[in-house]
């Protein structure tokens, strides 16, 4: 931040000077010079953080004025008094256009941690909510079991034992998803990039999706050149599964699941789209929140699903430098859009 105030404060001075110089050369309106100046400590103060530089520039402004295109030139004269009122007004300007960019600057950082907070707690009443669920549900069923283990016939014993299993997947991955995004968010873990197969990576996650919903078939659209693309490939797994995911518990109705991947410009983009119901027109805009899905309380014990995954998702790809968007298609089902660099960039 110094380094960036400190090229700020050089180059506007130094274009100012280099204006003023042809102003005095080619135009001859040696009026303009002290305006010009103004000028540059107006923006040198917009533009950086807190007084000192644009303090220092009103200063140096001041005396290049004074020394260069005042008469006499190249000598100090601080006894006219036009000079002395010139150099007062730029250091006042300097204060003034500081202390309201400061002012500005910490009213949008309270506003923003104030919208924050409120979106944590939001969210932390969302989980809290989803968690109690899955929790009630096995707990209740481990107590009829561990309790009726001699009444109880087998397949009913395999249908709780299946439900539990299912509610601890569920929230194993709930927990994986909310210990990726507070890592990322934090900055305490920086992304890794190495050069990642696009096949292999593809591979790796069609055969964990299939494991868990082996029901379901994705539809693969892939180029069939051999491609790297530098990424951390746990995490554009975890965003590749999470989409995925999204589709069979959100996409009602669905009976296509299509991944496809294009490269194009340097870019590689990855899309991810069902033929299910869509997305509500009003969630579209805060589906990356972590507060997507249904805010109304279910009453046949099924998890509601926050939408933590499609959060995940967005800190993940927006670790690595990429975007990620969604929309709903015309022809019926949602779609997820992501894009990933091909080159190496360096992005910390």
């Amino acid at each position: 931040m110094k380094l960036k105030n400190l090229i700020i404060s050089v180059t506007t001075l130094l274009v100012a000077f280099l204006i003023c110089l042809a102003i005095q050369t080619w135009i001859n309106a040696e009026a303009l010079i002290p305006t010009v100046f103004v000028l540059a400590v107006l923006f040198i103060s917009f533009f950086t953080k807190g007084y000192l530089y644009g303090v220092v520039s009103a200063i140096i402004s001041v005396l290049a004025v004074n020394y260069a295109f005042t008469f006499p030139y190249f000598q100090f004269d601080f006894t006219v008094y036009e000079n002395i009122v010139s150099a007062i007004a730029m250091i006042a300007v300097a204060l003034i256009i500081s202390t309201m960019t400061t002012k500005i600057r910490k009213h949008e950082a309270i506003k923003a941690e104030a919208e924050m907070e409120k979106m944590r707690a939001n969210l932390l009443r969302a989980i809290s909510h989803d968690i109690r669920t899955p929790l009630t549900s096995i707990y209740g069923s481990s107590s009829v079991i561990l309790e009726n283990k001699d009444t109880l016939s087998p397949e009913l014993e395999k249908q709780m034992l299946k439900g539990i299993r299912d509610d601890s997947k569920w929230l194993v991955r709930m927990v994986e998803n909310l210990l990726s995004v507070t890592k990322l968010d934090s900055g305490n873990v920086k992304i890794t990039k190495t050069p990642t197969v696009l096949d292999e990576l593809i591979d790796s996650v069609i055969h964990k999706f299939k494991r868990k919903y082996p029901d379901y078939a994705v539809k693969l659209q892939i180029p069939e050149d051999f491609i790297t693309i530098p990424m951390d490939a746990i995490l554009i797994e975890q965003v590749l599964m999470n989409l995925l995911e999204n589709a069979v518990i959100h996409g009602k109705g669905m009976t296509e699941i299509v991944l496809k991947v294009s490269v194009a410009f340097n870019k590689a983009t990855f899309e991810v789209s069902d033929n299910g119901c869509g997305i509500r027109e009003e969630k579209l805009k805060s589906i990356f929140s972590g507060m997507y899905g249904d805010t109304k309380s279910t009453g046949d014990n099924h998890k509601r699903n926050t939408g933590i995954g499609l959060s995940v998702c967005s800190t993940i790809i927006k670790a690595h430098g990429g975007e990620i968007t969604a929309e709903n298609l015309k022809k019926g089902g949602a779609l997820f859009r992501f894009t990933l660099d091909i080159e190496e960039v360096n992005y910390g």
